[in-house]
């Protein structure tokens, strides 16, 4: 299904990507944000948590939807993370760590959220898990990523696998149901989309009950 990897390569991959990653994927970032936030119909939460912040993009235009919510936001590379805290005022909270072991109690944000990061987290079931145990109860989870079941994006993860280490794999629709369900999230809504002839993503969101 997918190969164990380590947070290593992710690392050495975003320390070299950082200075050209917002200016490289601008028109993407933009579009994948907009149509996650489209696609999100919960009343204003109070607490968020994005999972795989990177330089803040979805920070900042979750700051702009919900102003009054806590925003706080992981990643494990310091490089982008020293972007965001330029970009993002400083009632926003940043975190070096890891999806995988979130430093965080239990039931503590009533919407966690991640864009265009879980093909790089290591451990999938334990990011889900994790991701589980900090939203709270009637909470909402909510990740938009790349979607196999596209033939593009199926084709890219063949060969991310071959030459990108970082890479852990790019998930089926089936896949992100059957890794929501392994944590006992049960009502999931999965909507896939096209952003450009080339990217196919899907949005995957369930409450937890």
């Amino acid at each position: 299904m997918w190969r164990k990897q380590t947070l290593k390569p992710v690392q050495e991959e975003y320390a070299r990507l950082a200075p050209q990653y917002d200016r490289r994927w601008s028109i993407y970032l933009d579009k994948s944000i907009t149509k996650t936030l489209n696609l999100l119909h919960i009343n204003p939460p109070k607490q968020i948590l994005d999972l795989g912040c990177g330089t803040g993009l979805l920070l900042q235009a979750l700051l702009a939807r919900f102003p009054e919510a806590k925003l706080v936001g992981i990643d494990y590379s310091l490089e982008m993370l020293n972007i965001a805290k330029q970009r993002l005022p400083d009632t926003v909270e940043l975190h070096l760590g890891s999806a995988e072991d979130l430093p965080f109690t239990e039931n503590s944000f009533e919407l966690v959220i991640s864009t265009s990061a879980f093909h790089y987290f290591p451990n999938p079931v334990v990011a889900i898990q994790e991701a589980t145990r900090v939203v709270k109860t009637n909470g909402n989870l909510v990740i938009t990523d790349w979607c196999a079941d596209y033939w593009t994006c199926g084709l890219l993860d063949l060969w991310l696998r071959l030459f990108n280490r970082a890479h852990v794999h790019t998930y089926t629709v089936k896949e992100f149901e059957q890794l929501f369900h392994s944590q006992g999230l049960t009502d999931i809504q999965v909507s896939k989309y096209k952003i450009n002839w080339f990217w196919g993503m899907m949005t995957a969101q369930s409450q937890r009950v």
